[in-house]
């Protein structure tokens, strides 16, 4: 039957005594189709982004602990020596002892050590700056005869004038250093016509 608005009355059903009760009415809302509240999302990324902060802390304390490449304590032992150098304002002497695999900086208040942790053989050696003067061919590689036994460095920031060889597992490689900034030289990788 018709309602005065127009529309159909939904009928109530019918309990055992044949009565009619009244349903009530549902508004008119799919339920399950609700949408996220803009508090939900600011939730959702304020979370992401401190998971994401902890992991990329993690993984780079991860990476800080990895063995260094005996090229890597050489730079930090550098580094470190000519600071002191200027800081203290004294000569700082840098070594490299074989039988303890380790840079040592000596000064008047002691001596630092630069543990260089390799499993494999590590010969590291001071040569005079000029390239080549006191080489010899060994396996197809030049490689420097006449040592240093320290390198100085002083107190107004500049140090004696060296090259640094690196033999480890019967590989050979070397790096020049500026006297003037204790700094390795960058060399050229192009060839001269």
């Amino acid at each position: 039957m018709p309602s005065p608005s127009g529309r159909l009355k939904a009928r109530t059903p019918a309990d055992s005594r044949g009565c009619y009760f009244p349903v009530e009415t549902v508004p008119d809302v799919k339920l399950g189709r609700r949408g996220f509240t803009l508090l939900e999302i600011l939730v959702t990324l304020a979370l992401i982004a401190l998971l994401s902060a902890v992991l990329i802390s993690g993984s780079s304390r991860l990476l800080s602990d990895q063995p260094s490449t005996p090229a890597d304590i050489f730079r930090k032992a550098l580094t470190e020596s000519r600071q002191y150098a200027v800081e203290k304002n004294l000569e700082v002497r840098l070594s490299f002892d074989p039988k303890e695999k380790a840079f040592k900086a000596t000064t008047d208040d002691g001596v630092r050590s630069y543990p260089v942790n390799t499993g494999g053989d590590v010969n590291i050696d001071f040569v005079a700056a000029q390239k080549g003067g006191s080489a010899i061919l060994i396996g197809g590689v030049a490689v420097d005869t006449q040592t240093l036994p320290f390198v100085t460095f002083f107190p107004e920031g500049t140090c004696s004038p060296f090259r640094v060889q690196f033999r480890i597992d019967g590989g050979v490689s070397s790096m020049a250093i500026d006297p003037w900034t204790c700094a390795p030289v960058l060399e050229s990788t192009k060839t001269p016509p």
